[in-house]
């Protein structure tokens, strides 16, 4: 398939700017891929969608405020977005300045730190804070949330709290695994009352999940690599439900990216490192059984795993009507459930 077959025409006033009062006051679109058949639901329906045998799987990743803003010496503004920590004193970074900074420049940051740019790794940056502070404890000092680039607004005090999900705890993403952010405490109540199980995995978000696909072509595509981990629980978990006649669902495609990473050996299996796995349709899903997630970028990868997941036909049908009943797109928009 080419690019341009995922590209769609999106109103811009239908791009969410903020998130609604409440988590989980989101809509949600059912999507039967097998029946083609699309209902108009309340996310607070969810519940009464999985069942007891079910297994929902969640990333657990937190977003760190890896936004930073800083001088060169000669006084030119630069943006810093954090991708990866390397160490507590070393990242890896996009920059963005008039005139890219060259090796062994110093970057003067908003409390007065200090930055050296020690070389590029393609697209990147590698930088090192010049102090006994470590990066996180900078990051917490003067970061801030890295809203993606379609929220046309500067982050807010609000955002630390809306833009990261209830349950993240293992720091390192650089954007929230969006499905997530729709489940408060309440619901996580009601899913544990009615017995559906849980589990969770590790996938540190990465900026490039924004990158637009530059070729026509997606066989030329080259994926971003983002930090993944599977526990031996999480495994366990998914064999038992499967052994049991229940279903394994995916809290966002994040989850998917992460799993079907840990099977391409065709078997799920523990682990962690780098992925860049590119899925497409014509892709064979080795370890999920349906999907909640939440309405992707023209052209982006993640509509392209999406149309893999559900069947490209049917999932660019479910996008026109969501267009046409105004559901709320993007992070802080509304979800789509495929069964």
């Amino acid at each position: 398939m080419k690019k341009s077959d995922f590209n769609y025409q999106l109103p811009e006033g239908l791009i969410a700017q903020y998130p609604l009062p409440e988590r989980s006051s989101s809509r949600l679109l059912r999507l039967d891929r097998q029946a083609a058949c699309i209902s108009d639901c309340r996310f607070a329906d969810f519940v009464d969608m999985v069942s007891s045998k079910d297994l929902l799987v969640f990333n657990n990743t937190k977003v760190i405020p890896a936004r930073l803003f800083a001088n060169k010496a000669s006084g030119g503004k630069v943006e810093i977005l954090i991708e990866r920590l390397e160490d507590t004193q070393c990242a890896l970074a996009h920059v963005k300045a008039s005139k890219s900074p060259k090796t062994d420049t110093l970057l003067h940051l908003e409390n007065g730190s200090l930055c050296r740019v020690l070389g590029r790794e393609g697209d990147l940056f590698r930088l090192q804070l010049e102090s006994e502070t470590s990066l996180l404890e900078l990051l917490d000092e003067v970061g801030h949330i890295p809203l993606p680039p379609y929220i046309s607004r500067a982050d807010e005090v609000s955002d630390l709290d809306r833009y990261q999900t209830v349950f993240a705890d293992q720091l390192g993403a650089v954007a929230a695994p969006t499905a997530g952010l729709h489940f408060d405490q309440s619901i996580l109540d009601r899913l544990a009352q009615k017995g559906v199980a849980r589990s969770f995995v590790t996938l540190h978000v990465g900026s490039g999940t924004f990158r637009p696909v530059r070729v026509e072509n997606l066989s030329d595509h080259v994926m971003h690599k983002e930090f993944y981990s599977v526990s031996q629980a999480c495994v366990d978990a998914i064999n038992r439900t499967r052994e049991q006649g229940g279903r394994v669902l995916a809290i966002g495609t994040t989850v998917v990216r992460a799993l079907e990473s840990a099977s391409t050996s065709g078997v799920l299996q523990a682990g962690f490192g780098d992925t860049n796995l590119f899925i497409t349709p014509g892709y064979t899903f080795k370890a999920v059984d349906a999907l909640l997630t939440n309405f992707h970028l023209p052209e982006s990868t993640l509509l392209m795993l999406v149309s893999a997941f559900a069947g490209y036909d049917v999932v660019m049908n479910a996008y026109r009507h969501a267009i046409e009943q105004r559901y709320r797109f993007f992070s802080y928009g509304d979800a789509m459930l495929v069964i």
